[in-house]
């Protein structure tokens, strides 16, 4: 998008209200993608902090080809990758702390709502990583195939595969606990 080229020359250029209009504008979404891949609200509030750190920090460095959208999105997905890495454990369960729950919702829909959450985090954190960061940057970070294939330097027929084993992994295992 233009108006993003615009402010990223903006903040290269010193501008922080130009950081400003960029962490307003993604870091929620950003922190979805971080949330989704860690399963842990505390985490990705981490992983999104230390992004806009090393943001800041490497104004100078930053080539985009593509859109910041997808750009942010590949860097937040490294950064939870290396926490998972630098941890040497598979991301657990949100616990109820952590869940995501919408005010307007009545008791028993919020329940259901906790409920169908927590199967799906379930699932999430039995992929192995390289299908649910595909998954999420897919379907949370809305980003093609070919930009995922581009970003992670590997082909999209490697990519779709990817999705299509995490997808096929996911449904058994949430059909397999839905009949439990």
């Amino acid at each position: 998008m233009l108006e993003d080229k615009v402010l990223l020359w903006k903040f290269k250029h010193g501008s922080a209200q130009a950081l400003e209009q960029i962490y307003d504008k993604y870091s929620a979404y950003l922190l979805t993608v971080a949330t989704a891949l860690l399963n842990n609200t505390a985490a990705a509030e981490d992983v999104l902090h230390d992004f806009f750190v090393s943001f800041v920090t490497s104004a100078d460095r930053i080539q985009l080809d593509g859109n910041l959208k997808s750009y942010m999105a590949v860097c937040v997905a490294n950064l939870a990758r290396n926490r998972i890495k630098k941890t040497q454990r598979q991301p657990g369960t949100l616990d109820d702390s952590d869940t995501f729950e919408s005010p307007e919702l009545e008791p028993v829909l919020l329940a259901i709502q906790k409920e169908e959450t927590s199967i799906l985090n379930r699932a999430l954190s039995q992929l192995p990583y390289e299908q649910k960061e595909v998954i999420v940057l897919h379907l949370q970070g809305n980003m093609k195939f070919t930009q995922i294939a581009r970003l992670r330097e590997h082909s999209v027929n490697t990519i779709r595969s990817r999705y299509r084993y995490g997808m096929d992994k996911l449904r058994s295992l949430i059909n397999s606990e839905a009949t439990q």
